[in-house]
């Protein structure tokens, strides 16, 4: 079974809505410029990133932009492209497909039969 890891959280004014998540609900905060994307921690971490409390799981914020317009989730899954072949399958339709996201892993969204946008996460 595929699990929820992550959310990512779409924004029109970056240093709005990141003082208001961190002041509403004391996240950390941590930009990364050079993926215009800000990692959110609701939780504390493992020495390598995954969260630490069993249920809690971390997230992001990006510049609303494409589909990306409304709070997503986003399934861990072993194989991204097998992933992806049973949402079309099953009558999904791929919104972003495969991207590479430096040498962390490989991302992709699609939207499900009933119209909502979903993330889907494998690590490299």
């Amino acid at each position: 079974m595929d699990k929820v890891i992550h959310f990512e959280v779409p924004f029109d004014d970056g240093e709005r809505a990141t003082t208001f998540y961190r002041e509403a609900f004391g996240w950390d905060l941590d930009s990364m410029p050079n993926y215009q994307y800000t990692m959110v921690k609701t939780t504390p971490t493992n020495d390598e990133g995954a969260p630490a409390e069993p249920g809690g799981i971390n997230g992001g914020m990006l510049h609303r932009h494409g589909p990306i317009t409304a709070p997503v989730i986003t399934v861990g899954v072993d194989d991204l492209d097998d992933a992806l072949a049973r949402v079309e399958k099953l009558g999904g339709k791929v919104a972003i497909g495969r991207q590479q996201i430096g040498t962390a892993g490989f991302s992709a969204y699609f939207h499900d039969t009933e119209g909502n946008l979903i993330g889907l996460w494998q690590k490299a």
